[in-house]
């Protein structure tokens, strides 16, 4: 059964930064939450040396638009089954406050 992780960092502007990442560490997807102002966005993100034990992820932040890129360390993951992994929030397109 595929299984996924669910990692987590926060950006510079302080939104909070996800992704899910498969079995080879590739990103699923990724989204990204601005508690300020209570929104939540989808984001592209990607790993890079996915197949090493420390690997990072870049993420594109939606709020402010830099790219921010953290390190992750494999053995540190926490796999779940896919069917029950943290999904993504569903996103809406509400913009009011």
């Amino acid at each position: 059964m595929p299984s996924q992780a669910t990692i987590q960092s926060r950006c510079e502007c302080q939104a909070s930064l996800s992704a899910s990442l498969n079995q080879q560490r590739h990103v699923l997807g990724a989204w990204a939450t601005d508690p300020r102002r209570k929104r939540q966005e989808p984001c592209p993100a990607h790993s890079i040396g996915a197949d090493q034990d420390r690997f990072q992820v870049a993420w594109l932040c939606p709020f402010c638009g830099r790219n921010t890129l953290r390190v992750f360390y494999a053995g540190a993951l926490t796999w779940r089954s896919s069917l029950m992994s943290e999904r993504p929030p569903r996103f809406s397109t509400n913009n009011s406050r």
